[in-house]
């Protein structure tokens, strides 16, 4: 894309909800912008509820929910963001080029959630569709709740992964120190295979092969109250 098609704004001086406000200026249209956003210093809420193919880079850190509630727009941050990035995602792409807090992903929907970094506790808790690809190490608790949609952690995961979960599918590469009530792990069949392949080629892992990880998903025994479970709920 030409330099020039490139709109750029500065946190230095612009405020936060004129940014916002220029962003949303696309909301329920087809129509494409490319969008550069400089000198972030952590500001929550930060190119929220977008609805358009729009291209929207950030260059900094980020605080509380950046990117939240998207739906079809690209969104790239070069740096660290802060809780609940990419919340409520519907579709669309965000990429985080650093660390994500906790609560990253939580209750996405659809679209593609990259963090090239780590993320902190409950990634994608209550993940109810869509896909989150963590590059890193994954905190206590990543999907906990998790009702659809597919994680991939190709480092290491934290104490309870997928505690109380319903049918996300989890692929880990490293360790996990423990798994939450309900949690196992399960035969990777060619399926899963061909799924995870997807997701690390989209992801910008193509040389990483599926046969390193390992997969894990619901026992089923926590979808009916049994009196026999009471201790596990």
């Amino acid at each position: 894309m030409n330099i020039q098609n490139i709109r750029s704004f500065d946190l230095a001086h612009d405020e936060l909800r004129h940014i916002n406000s220029e962003l949303h200026a696309f909301n329920g249209t087809d129509s494409a912008g490319h969008f550069r956003i400089a000198n972030p210093k952590g500001v929550h809420a930060l190119a929220c509820g977008l609805d358009a193919p729009l291209d929207v880079e950030i260059d900094g850190h980020t605080g509380y929910y950046c990117a939240g509630m998207n739906k079809s727009a690209r969104i790239v941050i070069n740096g660290n963001v802060g809780q609940g990035v990419a919340e409520n995602m519907v579709s669309g792409e965000v990429w985080v080029k650093g660390d994500a807090s906790q609560s990253a992903g939580a209750t996405q929907i659809g679209g593609l959630l990259v963090i090239e970094g780590n993320a902190s506790a409950r990634c994608g808790i209550s993940l109810k569709g869509g896909d989150i690809v963590v590059k890193g190490n994954v905190g206590h608790m990543s999907c906990f709740m998790g009702q659809a949609g597919t994680l991939v952690v190709l480092g290491d995961a934290g104490d309870a992964l997928g505690d109380s979960l319903y049918e996300t599918h989890i692929y880990v590469r490293g360790s996990v120190k423990s798994l939450g009530a309900d949690c196992i792990e399960k035969e990777m069949r060619e399926e899963h295979h061909a799924e995870l392949r997807n997701l690390l080629d989209r992801s910008g892992c193509p040389g990483v092969g599926t046969d390193e990880f390992r997969r894990y998903g619901s026992a089923r025994n926590l979808y009916n109250f049994k009196i026999d479970n009471l201790n596990a709920y």
